[in-house]
């Protein structure tokens, strides 16, 4: 089974950017499927951005589209935050698979390895 531990997150100011890395327990992540997925107090953890394990495709939930950005590089996943919003408020996690296509990317049943998650807080 794939580990996978996130880094980063904290208190951030509205407009404000943050970075987050996710190592794993592999030499390279570039045949998996990567995602970043979040859950707000009381709701449903919702997909946010990722990268399929096929053509490496990316796909982001309409909500962050122009703020955020996945990438990938050696056996580390990144999810680069920027004019980041008080919605954006969560715990964020980190998730890989292998053979997870673009149309499920964004479904958390589409992977079997999780972080434990870390928690961001855009507050002024």
């Amino acid at each position: 089974q794939l580990r996978v531990v996130e880094q980063g997150g904290g208190l951030v100011q509205p407009g404000g950017a943050l970075r987050l890395s996710c190592g794993a327990s592999t030499d390279t992540l570039d045949y998996y499927a990567v995602a970043w997925f979040r859950q707000a107090p009381g709701k449903e953890r919702e997909g946010v951005v990722c990268i399929s394990s096929s053509a490496g495709s990316t796909r982001a939930a309409d909500s962050v589209k122009g703020r955020f950005l996945i990438t990938r590089r050696k056996n580390t996943m990144y999810l680069q935050m920027n004019n980041l919003k008080p919605e954006d408020t969560a715990v964020y996690y980190c998730a890989a698979d292998r053979m997870v296509l673009v149309d499920s990317c964004l479904v958390p049943g589409s992977f079997g390895s999780w972080g434990q998650g870390t928690q961001v807080t855009v507050s002024s």
